[in-house]
C-alpha cells in the first residue's frame, strides 16, 4: 500500500498514525494525515496552518461535538504515550486518499508520491469527512491551497 510512497510522504503518513496515537484514536483518519503532514513545514506552508493550530481545531471540535450530546469534556489536551507498534487500521476514508494520491502523481508523470500529493488528494475531501471539516473549521480555502501547490 505504501510502496511508491517517498521517504517524506513515509514520515506523513506515519506521523499521521503517531497523531492518532496520541489523541488515543484507535483508527487513522483524514485528519490524522492531515496533522501528519503538517509536521512537514513544507506542506504546512502550502496549507498556511501550523501543525499546534490544526491540533487545537481538532480538540474544539471534539469538544463541540461531546458538548452537542450534552458531555462536557475538559480533559482533551492530554496526550497519551505512543508506542511505534501500531495496530490502528486506516479508516475509509484515509483507505481513498491513498489512490487518488498515486493517480495524481501518476498523471504529473512521477512514480513516486510526495507529501503535496497527499495533500492535494486530501483536498478532494467533502464534508462530513474530519480532514474537509478541520480545513474548514480552520478556514482554509482548498482552491486556493490547490492554487498553491501547483504553483
Amino acid at each position: 500500500m505504501f510502496d511508491r510512497l517517498t521517504p517524506a510522504a513515509r514520515a506523513a503518513v506515519a506521523a499521521g498514525d503517531d497523531e492518532a496515537a496520541l489523541r488515543g484514536d484507535r483508527r487513522v483518519g483524514t485528519d490524522h494525515l492531515l496533522l501528519g503532514l503538517l509536521h512537514d513545514p513544507a506542506a504546512a506552508e502550502l496549507v498556511g496552518v501550523d501543525l499546534d493550530a490544526a491540533r487545537a481545531q481538532l480538540r474544539a471540535l471534539d469538544r463541540a461535538a461531546l458538548a452537542s450530546i450534552g458531555i462536557a469534556s475538559p480533559d482533551l489536551d492530554h496526550t497519551v504515550p505512543i508506542s511505534r507498534r501500531s495496530n490502528r487500521q486506516p479508516t475509509s476514508g484515509f483507505r481513498a486518499v491513498l489512490p487518488l494520491a498515486y493517480t495524481m502523481a501518476a498523471t504529473e508523470k512521477s512514480r513516486r508520491v510526495t507529501p503535496r500529493h497527499l495533500l492535494l488528494a486530501l483536498l478532494t475531501r467533502d464534508e462530513p469527512d474530519p480532514a474537509a471539516t478541520l480545513l474548514a473549521a480552520l478556514g482554509v480555502e482548498p482552491a486556493a491551497v490547490r492554487s498553491r501547490a501547483h504553483a
